[in-house]
């Protein structure tokens, strides 16, 4: 698989084209952000971890049914993906107060929510991603009423096999962002990918924080609650 020429770079990952048009390769990057970029750094082992646990991931999503953009891990940085059109919008799945929410809410965090929550949020960097809802997709044109519904039943059957996971692994899937795509075959799949980086993950013990929110407060040992949760997942897949 010869890598072409670069496509695309955002904050976290590179895109390069392929000699198949309908496939590219992304690259893990060690930088993180944090705040609509407003805080910056890097950390060692970021992208090898990410680019390991999306793999992992994507890769039983798609043994249980969930259709991925995923075809498999090139190497240690770098994993082969299907091409696809991104929706402009980020769906964040909620089963416990944090982040954000909380602070809108004026709610401490940590409170099991009785429903699964969904939030929206455009993806606008010029306009930090403002929250958004359904009647806001539809008048902006980013994604039809039928793609919107298999938006949320998608993300509702990921959530679903992600706590079941992550409960093998001992951890407390607090929230997490997904970002979905149409393949050129007009099919919706989800993209991007899953890992601390786009995930709140607890233990469930102890309540440590092993994700990117290690990084956003401050709290150290960044490396290696990434690397925890690898190890946590290839123990609880094997």
């Amino acid at each position: 698989m010869e890598k072409g020429k670069m496509i695309y770079e955002g904050k976290a990952k590179q895109m390069f084209e392929t000699e198949n048009r309908n496939e590219i390769i992304v690259r893990f990057k060690d930088d993180a952000t944090a705040f609509n970029a407003q805080k910056r750094g890097s950390f060692k082992l970021k992208g090898e971890m990410n680019n390991a646990i999306t793999s992992l991931i994507y890769d039983y999503l798609g043994k249980k049914g969930i259709n991925t953009h995923f075809i498999q891990k090139l190497n240690e940085r770098e994993q082969l993906v299907k091409k696809v059109t991104i929706f402009p919008i980020e769906v964040v799945v909620r089963n416990y107060s944090a982040g954000s929410m909380a602070q809108r809410l004026g709610i401490e965090e940590g409170i099991k929510s009785p429903v699964t929550i969904f939030d929206l949020c455009y993806k606008n960097d010029a306009l930090n991603d403002p929250l958004i809802n359904d009647y806001h997709v539809l008048f902006l044109g980013l994604a039809t009423q039928e793609e919107l519904e298999e938006i949320y039943q998608l993300a509702e059957d990921i959530n679903i096999l992600l706590i079941d996971l992550f409960d093998k692994m001992n951890l407390r899937l607090v929230d997490f962002k997904i970002e979905l795509g149409k393949t050129t075959d007009g099919k919706i799949v989800l993209a991007d990918e899953i890992s601390p980086d786009t995930c709140r993950l607890w233990d469930k013990d102890t309540l440590k924080k092993l994700d990117k929110d290690r990084f956003r407060r401050d709290l150290g040992e960044i490396t290696e609650a990434y690397v925890e949760v690898y190890k946590r997942l290839l123990k609880a897949l094997n």
